[in-house]
């Protein structure tokens, strides 16, 4: 049953920060020398207790246990032992980041101790300082990486352990060389900017406002003010079975009268304040409600909501409590089927039935059971003790003097700190490009093309053409001092006199080939010429009648630019002219505008300049 709830094969639960605590004690060998994990728990506990007594937490809240009396389903069974917890923060992102701030506290007022925190998305620490971190962090590189110690974040850096070290081989390296693993400034930075203003941000999250419920409500509320999480879950996670309670009231309005219902003020968070002020919810027949042209209406209306909602979790829980089947047994299931357990059987078949009576049957008998109903029964049998054992005095309440109610408009005019927050992140990133441009400018060298010489492009390109290649195929020249292509003009030049001009009256079977040259046959220099002269007439001639030609840039190309005052008649004879193509101005135009097209990201042509040990500056279109 152990492995079933192991790391590994359980599912984290989403929307949920965990946490884990291990004392530098806890690496020795020495039993004796180890102070108990009891102890430590109630000191952190006490300690906090200062930020957490009059905070409403979202769903559940902030818990420790130590390792050695109640194991984690989230925690390798090898850990050395420590304190954990978890905390489900649901729509309330500031109850995850609270955690961290009582997390980091925590490490400031025991400077010996290591902290890890993660959620469901991982190390959201680091998603945080994104813009500062080292270029080698990412969720592969940080395992076992990440701690909190003596009030800073630590990243066991990588030149120490190139590959992710054990849990345990990190917490010595902490203890050993704490200095070395402290984050940068700016990672800190960024991290405590964002807890900078609590405990008073997790007061100021809280709303107070005037409801009107009946009266075993406003008890629950007046001795347990957090269950109030409780009735806001019941409420906003509803559904048709939940609603068949809340039609029917049984425990929290057993008499159906408006003699019942007193005004008391609530306090909760601002996540559920507007959870329930956003939904639309009809009263039940049974609720007693003002007319709508009442003053007391919205107020009657949220209680109602609030009282349902305790009605619909006091009866699920107590359901759920009997049958023992809550988040422990949905992993159960779930395993189960990954493991082949029902056999591929159709749901509601006879086999599959069979199947899952033997599989609640065995569930049933797990100490994983029996916890898991004490958990859920907790606050069922916590409304009982308060209903059955404390008098209910409904003129206690009505006597009482209640405030005035929180104001809300925080719930309908957020543009200014949405907008305030875009314009922090916009910030924050445009100095990481800022930061990340001025490093790359050092990195290439030349700022701008003035400052680079283009002749070493087709230089380059030059030397990696008359490179001799091997077997395994061409080789970019690591170097300018290359070798010359050991290349034989003379039979280079027969081949091609032998292929433009055969020999007239012969037999195809007598055309030379490349084997019946005759090495004592030599062209004089100005038939040579006159050779390639007639060649690249021919050439040129066949490239003006298409748009190729025009894609090339020539050699007077530019000089005939500049020449004015040129008639219509020479410009014609120019234009029948051939000019020679300028080869290396074509390649080098034919590099810049490949690599301008790259747009700054990998490609062929910076792939291919890098090879040959050259690097062009970044195109700056902006400027």
């Amino acid at each position: 049953m152990s492995d079933i709830f192991s790391h590994k094969t359980s599912r984290l639960p989403e929307d949920t920060v965990f946490f884990t605590i291990f004392p530098d004690s806890s690496l020795s060998q020495n039993p004796q020398t180890t102070p108990p994990l009891p102890s430590l728990h109630l000191q952190i506990l006490q300690y906090l207790s200062q930020y957490t007594t009059n905070y409403i937490w979202q769903h559940e809240p902030f818990t420790l246990s130590p390792s050695t009396q109640s194991p984690c389903s989230f925690c390798p069974s090898n850990h050395p032992p420590h304190l954990h917890g978890k905390l489900r923060y649901g729509d309330n992102l500031e109850d995850e980041w609270f955690t961290v701030f009582l997390l980091f506290q925590t490490s400031q007022k025991h400077p010996n101790l290591s902290i890890q925190i993660w959620d469901t998305d991982g190390e959201f620490l680091l998603i945080e300082s994104a813009f500062h971190l080292p270029k080698w962090v990412n969720p592969e590189t940080t395992t076992n990486r990440i701690f909190i110690r003596n009030g800073n974040l630590h990243i066991i850096p990588k030149s120490h352990f190139p590959s992710n070290p054990t849990l345990e081989t990190s917490l010595s390296f902490l203890i050993q060389h704490e200095n070395e693993s402290k984050a940068s400034d700016s990672v800190q930075s960024a991290i405590k900017t964002r807890i900078l203003d609590y405990p008073d941000k997790a007061i100021k999250n809280m709303h107070r406002v005037r409801v009107r419920v009946p009266v075993l409500v406003a008890q629950i509320l007046k001795h347990e003010p957090c269950l109030i999480s409780l009735s806001v879950e019941g409420f906003y996670d509803r559904d048709i079975d939940s609603m068949k309670h809340a039609a029917k009231m049984e425990r929290f309005l057993p008499n159906k009268s408006s003699n019942e219902m007193v005004d008391v003020m609530v306090v909760m968070s601002r996540a559920m304040y507007a959870q329930l002020m956003q939904q639309t919810f009809q009263a039940p027949k049974c609720y007693p409600m003002p007319g709508r042209h009442e003053s007391v209406y919205t107020s009657a209306e949220l209680g109602m909501k609030i009282a349902c909602g305790f009605e619909m979790m006091y009866q699920i829980k107590k359901q759920e409590s009997t049958e023992g089947k809550g988040s422990t047994w949905e992993v159960y299931k779930e395993t189960l089927e990954k493991n082949g357990y029902f056999e591929g059987f159709i749901i509601g078949s006879k086999d599959y039935k069979r199947l899952m009576e033997n599989a609640e049957s065995n569930y049933r008998k797990s100490l994983l059971c029996t916890r898991e109903s004490e958990i859920m029964s907790a606050p069922v049998r916590r409304i009982d003790d308060i209903i059955d054992n404390c008098p209910v005095l409904v003129d206690e309440f009505r006597n009482q003097e209640i405030g005035q109610s929180d104001d809300d408009t925080w719930m309908y005019n957020g543009e200014e700190e949405l907008n305030a927050e875009l314009v922090m992140r916009q910030k924050e990133m445009e100095d990481y490009d800022v930061k990340g441009n001025k490093k790359d400018k050092e990195d290439v060298g030349p700022s701008n093309l003035n400052d680079y010489d283009l002749g070493d492009i087709a230089k380059s390109m030059q030397e990696f053409v008359e490179k001799m290649s091997g077997f395994e195929g061409a080789e970019v020249p690591g170097n300018r001092n290359s070798d010359d292509v050991e290349f034989d003009v003379d039979r280079f030049m027969k081949e091609i006199e032998s292929v433009m001009n055969p020999s007239n009256g012969n037999d195809d079977d007598e055309v030379s080939s490349d084997m019946d040259f005759d090495d004592n046959e030599e062209m004089s220099e100005d038939e040579e010429e006159g050779f390639m002269s007639s060649y690249s007439d021919a050439l040129s001639q066949q490239l003006k009648t298409t748009t190729l030609d025009k894609s090339f840039i020539r050699a007077n190309e530019e000089e005939s630019k500049k020449e004015e005052g040129t008639s219509k008649e020479n410009e014609e004879d120019m234009e029948e002219e051939f000019s020679p193509v300028d080869v290396d101005l074509n390649l080098v135009k034919s590099f810049l505008g490949s690599f301008s097209s790259q747009e700054g990201l990998p490609g062929p042509a910076s792939n291919l300049l890098g090879l040959m040990g050259l690097q062009l500056p970044q195109d700056h279109k902006d400027k």
